[in-house]
This record gives C-alpha cells, sequence and structure tokens, in this order.
C-alpha cells in the first residue's frame, strides 16, 4: 500500500467509532476529513476496496507483533506472556475499528479477513502450545489445534460490541481477564507457577 494511503487508511479508523453502517459513504467520510472526494476515489477505488485497506492494515499490524517476537524464546510461557502483552500494547492498531455490520454490507470482504486472521494467529498458537508440552508448562491432554481455536475465539468475542460494550469495559481489562483465564486453563502445575511467579511484578 503506498503511504499517502496508508496515511489514509489511519485517518479513516479514527473516524469509524461513530459511523453507522448506512453512513460509511466516500462522501462522508470526505466531508469529516475535509478532502475531496476524488481523493478517496482515486485512492481505493470502491468504499469495499477502502474496508479492505483497514482490515488488511490491522492484519499487518498484528503479524508484525508475532513476527516481532517470532515465538522462538527458550520458555513457552514466556514467548505468550510477551507477544500478548505487545497486542494488549496495540490494541488500537489491531483491533477491526469497523463497528458496523460488515456481515451484511462487505460479507466476502470480512470473510477473507476473518479467514485470515484466525489462520495466521492459530497457526503461531499451535507453534507455542506444542513448544511448551515438550517444556512441561502446558498440559498434555489438549490439542494445540484446541487451544489455537480457544484462543482465537477469545480475541473475536473481545470485538463483539454486543458482549462487551467499549463504552463500559475497557479493552485493556478485558484482555487482562481474557488472557488470565486462558492461560491459566492451559498450563501444567509446573506451568501454574512459572506463570505466577512472572506475572507478580508484570503489568499488562
Amino acid at each position: 500500500m503506498p503511504d499517502s494511503n496508508l496515511l489514509l487508511v489511519e485517518e479513516v479508523r479514527k473516524l469509524l467509532s461513530g459511523y453507522k453502517s448506512h453512513e460509511f459513504t466516500f462522501r462522508n467520510l470526505a466531508e469529516d476529513l475535509n478532502i475531496p472526494v476524488e481523493t478517496l476515489v482515486l485512492a481505493f477505488g470502491t468504499e469495499s476496496q477502502l474496508v479492505e485497506g483497514i482490515l488488511n492494515f490491522e492484519q499487518q499490524n498484528l503479524e508484525n507483533i508475532f513476527s516481532k517476537f517470532d515465538f522462538e524464546g527458550t520458555n513457552s510461557v514466556d514467548d505468550l506472556l510477551v507477544v500478548s502483552k505487545e497486542i494488549n500494547d496495540k490494541l488500537d492498531y489491531i483491533l477491526p475499528s469497523i463497528t458496523f455490520d460488515l456481515r451484511s454490507r462487505f460479507p466476502e470482504v470480512r470473510q477473507k479477513f476473518v479467514e485470515k486472521r484466525i489462520s495466521f494467529v492459530s497457526a503461531k498458537i499451535r507453534s507455542n502450545f506444542e513448544l511448551g508440552m515438550q517444556q512441561g508448562m502446558y498440559r498434555p491432554d489438549l490439542s494445540a489445534e484446541l487451544v489455537s481455536r480457544i484462543y482465537m475465539s477469545r480475541l473475536i468475542d473481545m470485538h463483539n460490541p454486543d458482549f462487551f460494550p467499549n463504552e463500559t469495559i475497557s479493552f485493556s481489562v478485558l484482555f487482562d481477564v481474557m488472557f488470565d483465564t486462558f492461560i491459566r486453563g492451559i498450563v501444567t502445575e509446573k506451568g501454574k507457577k512459572y506463570y505466577e511467579k512472572k506475572i507478580k511484578g508484570m503489568q499488562f
């Protein structure tokens, strides 16, 4: 994505929390951004392509976190803690910023994004869980596939305003609780002791 388009994507994302589905038009966005409609048309072509650009921006930010820490550390619990803390710190950049119903407005774009995100995160969590089992940190009676899907479902649920309205529940608190309950459900006694020791001085 050209740098100019990336800047536009970031500006558009800042507006979206206050938009309803029918309000998401180039005309409304251009008015709020104080730019010509033609600027958005030339940059993205259609509103659907703009949505795709936004979702790809968020996906790339998520992938950058996992690439930065690569999940190849010496301890699986440390890896998961560090990556999850980074996700928490950068929630504003990786959460789907379009809160209206993508399924009805842009079903194909939404489905492509959901599948891409699930596939990427699941593969990373699966790799971490397999390492953790080898180290005796994670329970051997759970499957890596199951654990990766649980982690992913928790992330998806966090984005659902019907379950967690962001005006009453902060994403930071929500993520803390989600991560804590998730990891306590997969660790062995050895992993639990290590985790509790690590989080004593760790602020999410």
